[in-house]
């Protein structure tokens, strides 16, 4: 896994844990922007991962 998808995989679990935090707090608000947070650092961490993988699949054919 490339270094960029593990930490936004980090980002992704602690803006959840943050996210769930702020909700049982009260701070709806808030919690909806860390959810909101996460969905990014998520399709992030996919596409990096995607990407180390397209990349590894052309160097070994090409």
């Amino acid at each position: 896994m490339p270094r960029l998808a593990l930490y936004a995989l980090v980002v992704c679990v602690l803006a959840v844990t943050a996210a769930v935090v702020s909700f049982v707090q009260g701070s709806v608000l808030i919690g909806v922007v860390w959810v909101l947070l996460s969905g990014l650092s998520s399709n992030m961490c996919w596409y990096y991962v995607k990407r180390g993988r397209d990349t590894r699949r052309q160097s070994a054919t090409g």
